[in-house]
């Protein structure tokens, strides 16, 4: 481009010299013109994007799957030079749906481009606004953008990137239990019920002598030798229950390992409705998924909690699970440590498409352990032997995650 305005710079020079050699009025008029439409060159070239200063902002930070969001772009000429014409290319997810204007294919894959091109005047700021929609959950990137600008001729041209980022998490649906085909208010008496009183064993508030028909789990062997009579242990009420929610990314059966996009986002659609509702009887709820963490071999663990920022921390997590893992964790593993690990009488859900024998193995296991168990399944994956004793639902296949209509949330 240089060398481009070095040649028109020479030609205005020769030009002039010979119109004030030859006297010749247009000849000095035209070098005249030449050598001002270089300078203008120059001074674009060099200062075009001096105090050009652009900014890009949302509306919200995090949105439901399903609600609009707010893109509003603003680029500002902080000079005296006016800029004759300025491009800005920003980036935008191509899984964001535009209501106004419109974007190109970028060449960054998943990427789509909002162009932008307007002359801006000196101290002139300009502010565009487009509505979109989020349309399936996920955790999302706008920018980085690319701003050109340049003289009216095309001579000379200068260019920067604006490479602040701004992040915008899209939330899982929300939706009744109903609409999934898992009964809410009963589920077996051991999902999703009202508040109980029960015996915590690890709450001991005492002793008394033994009556028949007590456990001999309930026997303090100490106090009963020490007085030569049976004593009973007494356990504190407790009306506080735990949950967990285990989801399984996986959704083929191994030894295959590949996706299948539907059931995935039927799994975390049920996994984030569960959690929503059984917060809303009083559980402290907590989320374990068998997706490893990026950059970590260890699956993602949220313990059980009632405070506020626990449901927007568990739907966070399940907004970033990527729609196609390479990697997770059996689940049979993460159900058996974990579920263990949760406090006596706790409820323990699985959610998953691919219920293998190692899995329900598991399940007993927990159940044994002395913590309630349901497993949802999502899908017609094929139910194994051992399922005996186990509260079991299912997801049909036919249940469609888009056309799911969600709850009015409060935000």
């Amino acid at each position: 481009m240089k060398h481009r305005s070095g040649i028109w710079l020479l030609i205005a020079i020769t030009l002039l010299f010979f119109g004030l050699l030859l006297r010749q009025g247009p000849l000095i008029l035209v070098a005249a013109s030449l050598l001002l439409v270089e300078i203008l060159t120059q001074l674009w070239e060099r200062y075009g994007l001096t105090s050009v200063v652009y900014r890009r902002r949302l509306s919200v930070s995090r949105v439901f799957c399903g609600e609009e969001v707010q893109l509003e772009v603003e680029v500002a000429n902080g000079k005296l030079l006016p800029l004759p014409w300025i491009e800005i290319k920003d980036e935008i997810p191509e899984s964001i749906t535009l209501l106004t204007g419109k974007a190109s294919p970028s060449s960054s894959p998943g990427r789509m481009e909002i162009t932008q091109l307007f002359p801006l005047m000196w101290y002139e700021k300009v502010t565009r606004r487009y509505r979109a929609s989020c349309l399936q959950r996920g955790f999302y990137t706008f920018g980085p953008a690319r701003i050109v600008t340049g003289d009216l001729l095309g001579l000379a041209a200068s260019e920067t990137n604006y490479f602040e980022a701004d992040n915008l998490i899209v939330y899982p649906k929300i939706v009744p239990l109903e609409n999934l085909g898992i009964p809410s208010a009963h589920l077996s008496g051991e999902v999703l019920t009202k508040k109980r009183v029960f015996e915590d064993p690890i709450l001991t508030m005492g002793i008394r002598d033994y009556q028949s028909g007590d456990s001999l789990k309930r026997i303090h062997w100490k106090s009963s030798a020490r007085t030569g009579q049976l004593q009973t242990k007494l356990f504190e009420p407790s009306t506080t229950m735990d949950m967990g929610i285990f989801l399984d990314v996986r959704t083929t059966m191994p030894p295959m390992f590949g996706t299948i996009p539907h059931l995935t986002e039927l799994g975390i659609i049920a996994a984030a409705s569960m959690c929503y509702h059984a917060m809303l009887e009083g559980y402290r709820v907590g989320l374990y998924v068998n997706e490893w963490r990026y950059q970590a071999r260890e699956a993602i663990r949220i313990p059980p909690s009632q405070h506020t920022e626990q449901l927007p921390h568990i739907l966070e997590n399940l907004a970033k699970i990527d729609p196609a893992p390479n990697e997770c964790m059996p689940m049979p593993t993460l159900v058996l440590r974990e579920g263990t690990s949760l406090p006596w009488g706790s409820t323990v859900v699985v959610i998953s498409a691919v219920p293998t024998e190692g899995l329900l193995s598991s399940l007993h296991k927990v159940r044994k352990a002395g913590r309630m168990v349901a497993l949802v399944i999502v899908g017609s994956g094929e139910m194994p032997s051992g399922k005996d004793s186990l509260n079991i639902y299912r997801i049909p296949d036919d249940v469609s995650w888009q056309n799911l209509k969600g709850l009015s949330l409060k935000k």
